[in-house]
Order: C-alpha cells, then structure tokens, then sequence
C-alpha cells in the first residue's frame, strides 16, 4: 500500500525532506485535499489546482520562509497555506473567525505580503530584494504573477524599476491564459505566440534587462526543479514563463476554467456543480446591471460598456455577446477603464464603466483628475458595494461612500432594490452633464419581478418610505431593507435618502423638525460618508437632537458570511430594533 504524504507534511521542511520522484504524488494528494474541503466550503479552486507543481517545486527549492515569496493576487495560495503549516485548519478558509482566502502577513510567516488586489507582487518582492541589499542580506525573492495580472500598469512600473538594477528578483509568470475571465489585450497574443514559437519580435522581458527563460511545464516536476535550481546561481532580475493549466486535476474545472475559478459548492468526485436551489429568486444585482444595459443599449447608439476584466463578474459580458462593438473588457487596467471612458465622454458617448467598488480605488486620481475635474458624464457602475463576504477586507467595498464623498462635481447614488437600479440606468443614459457613482451590493436583492416599465430618477430626491413618530431612520442603499424590517412593529419613520450626494436637504429638515432623535444607516464607512454629512448637516443649521449612526465600524473587517458581518457591524435588522428600543428609553418615549 503505498504511503501517504500529506499527512506528514506540515511545513516546508518536512517537503523538503522528501525524494524528487515522490513529489508528484505529493501533488496528487494535495489536489485532493483542496479538492474536497473547496466542495464543501466553497472559495477559489481553479487557480489554486492550476499552481500545484509549481507551489511544491518552490517551497522544494527555496528555503522559505528565509527566501521570501510573494503570491500576485493570491487565488492560487491554497496549496502554500496547506504547505505552511495551515493544512489542519484550512476547512476554516474564508470562514467567519477562519484562516483568510488570501495571504496575510499577520497569519503566517510564510505570508511575506498581503495580497487580494491584483498586480502587486512585483514591485512588493523589488522592494524586499532592494531592502534586502541595503541590509547585507543574501536571500531570494521570488514574486509569481498571472499572465492577466502582468498585464496591468503596476506590473511593468515593476518590472521597468527592477530592469535597471540587480537586485536578487525572480519574476515567475504563471500563464495559463486566463484569470477570471479569459485574458485580453496584445500581451496576451505575444505570450502566446512565444508559446507557439512564432514570436518574431524581440523578447519584451529581455528588453527590460531580465535574464529570460522558458516557457517551460509548469506541471513537470524534473523540469521545474532543474530551472528553478539554475536561476538560484544567477544575480540580479530573473524572469520564468512558466506555462499551466487553471483548474488541473479536475476535468469540469479545466473545461469550463471562468465557472470554476470560485465555483461554489460541487460534488469532488464528479466535479459537478450542486444546485443552490430550483426555486424561483431574484435576480443577482450585476445581472440587472447586465440586462437593463443590454436593453438600453439596444436604443441608445451611443451607450458604452466598459469593464476592467470582469465581464461575467459584472455581466457585461450580456452586451459583450450581443453588441461586441460597444462593449469593452480592458483586462486589469482600472486606471485606464476610467481615463477611456472620460475620452469617449468628451466625444458625445455615454459610458457606463463597471468596476467592482474595491478595485475602483485603484483609480481614484483617474475619477478626481480625468473625470470629475473635467465634469465628465462618466457613469460609474460600482458592483460589490458594501460588504462582500467571505473574500473579506481585501475585497469589501466600504470605503466608496466616504472617499467619493468629498469629489466635486460626482453625484453619488445608492439604489435600494433592482428596480430602483433600472430606474437610475435609465434616467442617466437620457442625458447627463455630470459624472455619477451607482453603487449596489453583491448577490440577490429580493424583488422577482423587477422588469418593470422604466422610470426617471430626479436628481438629489430622497423618499418617504414609511411617516412616524418621534424617531427617523435615515438610510441609503440596500441598507433600506434591513430597516424595513426592522420597524415594522415601531411606529418611527424611515426615509430613503438614495443620494449621498447632493443630499435632498429638503428631507432632512423635515426629518429633523418632526422627530426627537434620528439614526443613520449605511453599509459603508462610518468616517465619511451618510451619517457624517447628516451630521454635518444638523451642525449648520442648528439642530440639536441625539443622532446615532449606523455603519462600518473605523477598522478592516474580515472575511465570513454577509450576514454574520452586517450583525457584527450592527447594521443588521436585530441590531437597528436594540437602537431604536434604546433610543426610546434614552427620550422616556
């Protein structure tokens, strides 16, 4: 019977010890291990199956955690957590009070870097090899970046800094020629074709001064080894083109690689995806986003799709499919999704641009700079608003209220249901002359039928969404459902402020002039954003009642399910039902 491998592998060392003929069933048994904890548990499977081989063959190789390696992006680090003295608590991963679904440097000292945002890597690993120097250090540094990830503006930032010194780096480009979507772009023809052998131009890595080599398997141990132990003998910037497969090891997962990147929950011995549900429900947010843009664009000649690789994430890919030459995948280029889309505003188009509210902050001088300075009508389309789960702090979208808050120019709206997302898509494809933020959250709402003939929005209007007595409850966004719920047997009123900016002060002077106490609601940032501009707002014309505010509290919140977040944050609907018993108490109501 032959032995198993896993089990006594807890550490790099323990990998270490191992002969190189055992190494491939060692990646036999850790697919299987990822394998069926991912069915369960759910997460990112795909990139992780994908870098089997090639996350053995460096922990093999290279003396972690004294050489430092830094994972781009991290949806492929499953294999390294499982190697780095996490293989008994990974069915925790992405779990309320679990291990992260990313590297973290405070989990584990096989984590040099914090990822989640892409592109990062190497200009972080440049940084540590540079330290590294400065302090008489000899130690390797190795940053694995995706064929998708390299592609974007920090990547070749990196590699240009790092090509005109000799700092101890190794660049390893894991290509497999996607990341969440299939990748895009003229970089990808020139990896492919060096692939082919058909490149005729010169070597792009090699004009950047790196020592080049590949394209190699990267799921051939001998050959993985043998490079990776040649590169350790070479000084200065070195970059391998190492070439996989996403998903790996389970056929539905390298057949179909975009629906099995996170897939949700599936059968690990067949592969097949398990049914959340044969019930009828609403619709998820980004595919109303996807269908009213579909419909509209199909009238409007000048409406524009535009998205930084995540066109089924955000369901552009709907007006991908039928209208290819308005719709617009720019791969991982958030800067440049903005800046393209203030050109085509400037030519009388309507751009719609979708960027998911966490990675919009990687263009924030491109939206106050190109955009709002200019007063561009860019319509901005921030998917996963508010908090998103179990991909936790790398990926909650809390900040956008606060930190668009304080742009000229940008109105800014919260749309709590789908309608009310169809409604503001429309009014805003009729005409604008400024630029505007539409934020919603990731998943479902709870309207089914939500295709409802379409209606203008006006500008800076809030709603009354149910008239009390002595308290009202000010929210924005979703946030409006858990309110709803929560007064249903309070007699306390509820106004919908849709707009974070310009505010519909008008609401709010009735709101202050007929109640004894207000509370504000939000799923974002408590600094910054609703319940500071009503604040704001009550110091400038003198009103003196209690306000509480609701929101994110002034910390990074971590990773578990929404709801388990949203009770901790106590803006959920139990958490809203304390405060306004306590706010009754406090006004002897």
């Amino acid at each position: 019977m032959q032995k198993v491998l896993l089990k006594d592998i807890n550490i790099p060392t323990d990998l270490r010890r191992l002969k190189t003929d055992e190494l491939p069933q060692l990646a036999k048994e850790l697919r299987e291990f990822i394998i069926n904890i991912v069915a369960t548990k759910e997460g990112h499977l795909g990139a992780s199956l994908g870098v089997i081989e090639l996350t053995i063959a460096l922990h093999y190789v290279f003396n972690t955690p004294e050489d430092l390696l830094i994972w781009d992006v991290g949806h492929q680090a499953y294999g390294h957590k499982i190697l780095t003295g996490r293989k008994d608590n990974f069915h925790t991963n992405r779990q309320l009070n679990g291990i992260s679904g990313f590297p973290k440097r405070d989990e584990s000292i096989y984590d040099t870097f914090g990822v989640g945002h892409s592109s990062t890597s190497i200009s972080a690993a440049l940084g540590m090899a540079i330290a590294s120097q400065l302090s008489g250090e000899d130690k390797h540094h190795i940053a694995v970046i995706g064929d998708a990830s390299i592609a974007s503006g920090m990547a070749f930032e990196g590699l240009n800094h790092a090509g005109v010194t000799d700092a101890n780096l190794l660049v390893i480009l894991n290509d497999n020629a996607i990341g969440i979507d299939p990748s895009v772009g003229a970089l990808k023809q020139y990896l492919t074709n060096v692939k082919k052998g058909t490149q005729k131009q010169d070597n792009i890595f090699e004009a950047l001064n790196f020592n080049y080599s590949g394209p190699i398997d990267g799921h051939d141990f001998e050959a993985l080894i043998s490079e990776l132990e040649r590169l350790k003998t070479i000084k200065g910037p070195k970059f391998l083109h190492v070439i996989t497969t996403k998903g790996k090891g389970l056929k539905q997962a390298e057949e179909n690689q975009v629906k099995y990147h996170a897939p949700g929950k599936f059968d690990a011995s067949t592969g097949e995806l398990i049914p959340k549900t044969s019930n009828i429900e609403p619709p998820k947010y980004q595919d109303v986003f996807g269908e009213t843009i579909v419909e509209l664009a199909r009238e409007n000649k000048k409406l524009i799709g535009i998205t930084p690789a995540m066109p089924t994430g955000s369901s552009l890919k709907y007006m991908m499919e039928e209208i290819p030459e308005r719709a617009f995948d720019v791969g991982i280029a958030e800067q440049h999704a903005v800046t393209l889309a203030a050109g085509m505003a400037t030519q009388g188009y309507i751009p719609f641009c979708n960027i998911y509210s966490t990675f919009l902050q990687r263009a924030y001088d491109q939206v106050i700079h190109d955009v709002a300075l200019q007063n561009l009508p860019v319509i901005f389309c921030l998917d996963r608003a508010g908090l998103v789960g179990e991909d936790g702090a790398t990926h909650h979208g809390v900040f956008d209220l606060a930190y668009l808050n304080c742009i000229p120019n940008l109105v800014i709206f919260a749309p709590r249901d789908a309608i009310e997302l169809r409604h503001m898509m429309y009014t805003v494809q009729l005409g604008i002359d400024f630029p505007i933020a539409i934020r919603y959250p990731r998943g479902k709402g709870h309207l089914i039928n939500w295709k409802v003939s379409y209606e203008n929005i006006a500008i800076g209007k809030g709603e009354i969404l149910k008239s009390g007595e002595d308290i009202a409850i000010l929210s924005i966004g979703t946030t409006a459902n858990a309110v709803s719920e929560a007064i249903s047997d309070h007699n306390v009123s509820h106004y919908d402020m849709r707009f974070l900016k310009p505010l519909d002060t008008d609401l709010l002077h009735e709101a202050f002039s007929k109640h004894k106490a207000i509370i504000t609601i939000e799923d974002g940032t408590i600094n910054g954003g609703l319940g500071s501009s009503v604040l704001a707002f009550a110091n400038k014309n003198n009103y003196t009642q209690k306000i509480e505010i609701l929101g994110i509290d002034d910390a990074f919140i971590e990773h578990g399910q929404v709801s388990e977040l949203r009770k901790n944050q106590k803006i959920d609907a139990q958490s809203i039902q304390q405060k306004i018993k306590e706010l009754l108490v406090f006004h002897n109501i």
